[in-house]
């Protein structure tokens, strides 16, 4: 779409303020694992507000959400 953002991991970390460096994410994506059935949102990893940032985000199918679901695929290696 014009004008739409395309963001990227490194962005989505900043704005859960999280470390964005490639390597915390690859470290953060490490150990937090989520389990087969184990939802994203649902996960206890983030915090209250994170959690409703990623959900809302998604819901709206917002310009985030290709970048939601790339990170909700990292975390879920055996789905």
């Amino acid at each position: 779409m014009l004008g739409e953002v395309d963001y990227n991991m490194n962005e989505l970390f900043a704005q859960l303020g999280l470390d964005n460096s490639d390597e915390a994410i690859d470290a953060f994506i490490a150990k937090n694992k989520l389990g087969k059935n184990e939802a994203l949102i649902e996960s206890d990893i983030w915090t209250d507000s994170q959690r409703m940032f990623l959900q809302e985000e998604w819901k709206k199918d917002a310009a985030w959400v290709e970048v939601i679901d790339e990170l909700n695929v990292r975390l879920h290696p055996d789905a």
